[in-house]
């Protein structure tokens, strides 16, 4: 993100800042949300230590300011509204500096690897403590007060299955919560399975931030729009041809061969890679048991990656839909540049738009579009080390 301008003492201000030099449009509904937000940052500078008066006056002022809880904020909207945007203002500005801004997948391979981590030590005879969540978020806690989540979204059990512990734990400690999703807290992990034992994380996650929504009419994504030829359809011996084409392009025609990383003792199969490119087809990535942590290797690995052959995504592939979406988001955090192939344009591939993947996919066909933007090419010529030829 570039340097905040000397206007950007608050998130509101710098929004407004932005719409007087024009590099903004006037948003009223991103500027309720940036109020909000700079509610926290008011709350965040009033814990900061005061003028030492006295010894023991300063003392028990902090006492008072640490018992007062913050509480956090999760902002819900459909895709394109500015959410991305405004988070990045917030966490520039939070003046803290124990702060972590993560995508929540990342977040949360994270905390299954730590829980991994700790059962280790305890089978290994180096700790006695048989539970792992209260230490994992001990030290989650050390590192950060203020937590910033991008894209909240919960579709693993695993996932599901230990976010009330894990953050019964954090907001006791003081932890603060800000975030972004697609979806109102009543609606993450719908129709997931054992539901009922997730339930008591939204009650948690309600105690402990304010819920608003950003609702702006207008999907600001969607106006920056320059398509680019990288994203290819019908599945035809002609779209073959040109997803050939490319890859000889990119790759520069150097030698290209099968590769296989390494995560957490598991296998991944690249079949196709030269360089920094790497060749999957939809089958190898989402018909196989791989998940978030897999698709972050692969962006950290990679920096051009080809999905080939994706099929319509139905009720029979509500597996392989999910991959899918937990997939594109990975690359695209990740400034990844995709190229690929499938049956339909983005916004075709769902066959039944239904309950979290409904919802979830929408955000999938926003990225997708975005990949092709021109504006999304120069952040990954920025971003990625670009080892390998790119077209122009």
């Amino acid at each position: 993100m570039k340097p905040l301008p000397d206007y950007a003492l608050s998130v509101a201000e710098q929004l407004r800042g932005m719409t007087k030099s024009g590099d903004l449009q006037a948003d009223a509904a991103q500027l309720k949300v940036a109020e909000q937000l700079d509610r926290i940052l008011s709350d965040l500078k009033a814990r900061k230590p005061a003028a030492k008066t006295s010894a023991l006056g300063w003392i028990f002022a902090q006492k008072r300011k640490a018992e007062i809880p913050i509480r956090g904020l999760y902002v819900h909207g459909s895709v394109g509204r500015g959410k991305t945007m405004l988070m990045d203002m917030f966490f520039e500005l939070a003046p803290v500096e124990s702060k972590r801004r993560a995508h929540f997948h990342e977040f949360m391979a994270d905390v299954h690897a730590r829980i991994h981590a700790h059962r280790q030590k305890l089978k290994a005879g180096e700790t006695k403590q048989a539970d792992p969540v209260p230490p994992v978020a001990v030290a989650l806690r050390a590192e950060a007060q203020l937590l910033c989540f991008d894209e909240f979204t919960v579709t693993d059990i695993a996932d599901a299955m230990i976010l009330s512990r894990l953050f019964t734990e954090l907001f006791a400690r003081g932890c603060i919560l800000v975030a972004t999703s697609n979806v109102e807290p009543d609606n993450l992990y719908r129709d997931g399975l054992n539901r009922g034992l997730f339930l008591p994380f939204v009650d948690l996650l309600k105690r402990h931030v304010d819920v608003t929504t950003l609702d702006s009419p207008t999907d600001y994504r969607m106006e920056k729009i320059d398509s680019l030829p990288v994203f290819l359809t019908p599945l035809c011996t002609e779209t073959s041809k040109q997803m050939d084409a490319a890859w000889r392009h990119v790759t520069g025609g150097a030698p290209y061969a099968p590769r296989h990383l390494e995560v957490k003792g598991r296998q991944i199969d690249v079949p196709c890679a030269a360089g920094r490119a790497a060749r999957f087809s939809f089958r190898d990535l989402c018909e196989r048991p791989l998940g978030a942590l897999d698709y972050l290797e692969i962006a950290r690995e990679f920096d051009i990656v080809f999905v080939e052959d994706i099929p319509f995504l139905g009720p029979d592939k509500r597996n392989e839909t999910k991959r899918f979406i937990i997939l594109i988001d990975a690359l695209y955090d990740a400034g990844i540049r995709l190229f690929a192939s499938a049956v339909r344009p983005a916004d075709q591939l769902l066959t039944e738009a239904k309950g979290t993947e409904g919802f979830e996919f929408d955000r999938t066909v926003s990225r997708l579009f975005e990949m092709r933007s021109a504006d999304y090419l120069e952040r990954h010529q920025e971003t990625r080390a670009g080892l390998v030829p790119v077209e122009q």
